[in-house]
């Protein structure tokens, strides 16, 4: 008797399991796995000889041309009512706007020698401008608003990019070298970081220190963090806290080398 109620109630509850999944989600008409892959490997650029912005620019239109085409289907299929395939495109363009898209171009990458040396009101402009909406996306660490943060990174490298003569290269640098640090992205903001003080060797931030910090207590990299340390005690002794705790680790770390 035991065995057969138990067994009434498996059945029960896998009806009701069964009855609550939705159906015409087109689980058939998925992809296969291996034939993706296989027309991913058969499609792929051929990067012999070409540079890796070609090959970004060909990411990025191919990212537009997929939903471009998606928005098409999504008309056509309002348009004539099937219901089914609507769904079904509707889902895929969700998923397309919830996976990462990356910027692989950084513009603070191999442009070390830059100067900042002209007044250019365009770009004194667009800095104003991100520093409002860097301004804008709040004081608090925890309540930030990170698309504001992007806006604001995106007018940042747009002045790096569009005038590499201004004097507020290195300004937009070491506040983008803060946003990066916001987004974990060590290595990237001690690239900017060390471009501020690289384009403008009397930059009145402290660049060097934030650089030093990075290298030393996130990226574990403490014998370029020890150089550097070196550099930012006398070459930006006016901004004492960042001086003290630079003292203070040069002692750390050159006992740390003695010792070793």
């Amino acid at each position: 008797m035991t065995r057969i109620v138990l067994t009434t109630a498996v059945v029960v509850l896998l009806s009701v399991s069964v009855g609550c999944q939705q159906h015409d989600v087109g689980k058939g008409q998925l992809m296969p796995s291996r034939t993706k892959v296989a027309s991913d490997a058969s499609g792929a650029v051929n990067v012999s000889g070409v540079g890796e912005a070609d090959i970004i620019e060909e990411v990025v239109v191919n990212r537009q041309a997929y939903r471009r085409a998606l928005a098409g289907l999504l008309e056509h299929y309002t348009r004539t009512g099937n219901s089914m395939k609507l769904r079904w495109v509707k889902r895929e363009l969700g998923a397309l706007d919830r996976m990462p898209q990356y910027k692989y171009i950084i513009e603070g990458e191999g442009l070390p020698d830059l100067r900042a040396s002209a007044s250019i009101p365009e770009a004194d402009e667009l800095y104003a401008e991100a520093m409002q909406l860097e301004k804008q996306a709040g004081p608090l660490v925890i309540l930030k608003d990170n698309e504001l943060l992007r806006l604001a990174l995106d007018k940042y490298n747009r002045l790096i990019r569009k005038y590499p003569t201004s004097d507020k290269i290195d300004d937009a640098a070491y506040h983008a070298g803060g946003i990066y640090e916001y987004f974990n992205d060590y290595t990237i903001a001690v690239l900017y970081f060390t471009r501020a003080f690289e384009w403008d060797p009397a930059t009145p931030y402290p660049a060097r220190s934030r650089a030093a910090f990075l290298l030393d207590q996130r990226l574990h990299r403490r014998t370029e963090a020890l150089t550097l340390y070196q550099e930012s005690v006398v070459k930006e002794s006016q901004h004492e806290k960042w001086r003290v705790f630079g003292e203070k680790r040069i002692k750390q770390l050159t006992k740390t080398e003695e010792g070793a």
